[in-house]
């Protein structure tokens, strides 16, 4: 019984923390906007790394961070990443 209590525990702790740090979703009434962050200053991971504020370089273009939505088509120099599919 204890056993079953710490493995519950654990997974509940893991899905509030995920869930808490937007693993899940974007945020709502925000979009992913590529191509204007500063360096170390990104959202999310990419292909070249798996967290957030791991970008090495300013503007990179596969670099993105959350701003509201309609603000990344004002920017010069970024790009709108459109949602991952859901499989």
């Amino acid at each position: 019984m204890k056993k079953n209590k710490v493995f519950i525990m654990a997974m509940l702790s893991s899905v509030i923390i995920m869930a808490s740090t937007g693993a899940f979703a974007g945020k709502v009434g925000f979009e992913k906007c590529a191509g204007i962050v500063k360096a170390g200053m990104n959202d999310c991971g990419t292909s070249a790394h798996n967290c957030s504020g791991q970008a090495a370089k300013d503007n990179d273009p596969k670099e993105w961070i959350y701003v509201p939505e309609g603000t990344c088509k004002k920017i010069a120099g970024s790009t709108l990443k459109a949602p991952a599919q859901k499989k």
